[in-house]
């Protein structure tokens, strides 16, 4: 931590370097275990006893001590269970006193590659304007997976989340126009308006200076919220050299709950932040 950094957040010298925090509700175990050993492997490249991952269980499925245990190689830990399902954002905020210089909100279905702590921190270090990073993603079959967004119109949503695929083969270009496509490749790019909450890496005080996520989501669109609150205070950016693998998203395949959830979540975001058809 240089002494710039240092002086954008005062506490720095009394507070982790990283602070990690992944909530989990009935988590695929194997998914899981290989999240925190790709964590593991990426911690090990920074000084690990400067690091620590909160592990926000919202749910009651036993076994996730141990599992926390044999695959943090012992990395400090902190458990926090028995609140029930409060939500994806509201769960994160649990922990908001307690992050680091450098915090990582993390989905529990995530590789990443061994040195993508390293490269995101040493991005976060040489530019200070910089306040939160998103990566490079694909999903397991080695295709891209683009986190960065435009505003979303609602007809975007409804094309990339529910139509058939001869549908989004038909606006395949206006898809790739909102998922950023040609501007997010192999190059470092600033300021795209929305990104993803799988793996969210951000300078710890700018994150408690947003106060985290809005509780108001209980899941869906918190991201999008809280990308576009950030973009009002400081600098997004997309750093390709931090890599991951995210398994996640598809919430038309998990059923009418998750349809349901989803609608209601982009109702509260447009009614915050304002409404677009086309």
């Amino acid at each position: 931590m240089t002494g710039e950094n240092a002086a954008l957040d005062p506490a720095a010298k009394d507070k982790p370097l990283l602070t990690v925090s992944l909530v989990i509700y009935r988590p695929d175990t194997n998914a899981l275990t290989a999240t925190l050993q790709s964590l593991s492997k990426a911690m090990r490249q920074l000084d690990a006893s400067r690091c620590k991952v909160f592990v926000i269980q919202n749910c009651d499925t036993g076994g996730i001590a141990p599992l926390l245990g044999a695959n943090l190689n012992g990395m400090a830990f902190d458990l926090r269970r028995g609140h029930g399902n409060i939500g994806f954002g509201r769960a994160h905020n649990l922990v908001l006193k307690d992050t680091g210089t450098f915090h990582l909100v993390l989905n529990p279905d995530i590789e990443m590659a061994e040195e993508a702590l390293t490269h995101g921190l040493k991005f976060l270090e040489e530019h200070t304007d910089c306040g939160l990073i998103t990566p490079h993603a694909c999903w397991p079959d080695g295709t891209r997976q683009y986190l960065c967004k435009r505003y979303p119109a609602l007809f975007d949503l409804l094309l990339r989340g529910f139509a058939p695929v001869f549908l989004k083969n038909l606006f395949s270009g206006r898809l790739a126009r909102y998922e950023m496509s040609e501007e997010t490749g192999e190059d470092v790019f600033w300021d795209p308006p929305i990104v993803s909450g799988c793996f969210m890496l951000f300078r710890g005080n700018i994150y408690r200076q947003l106060g985290g996520f809005d509780p108001s989501f209980f899941l869906y669109f918190e991201d999008f919220d809280l990308a576009l609150r950030t973009g009002k205070i400081t600098r997004t950016t997309y750093v390709p050299a931090v890599r991951i693998v995210h398994e996640g998203g598809h919430a038309a395949r998990k059923g009418l709950t998750h349809i349901k959830l989803f609608a209601k979540s982009a109702l509260l975001f447009y009614k915050l932040h304002g409404f677009k058809l086309l």
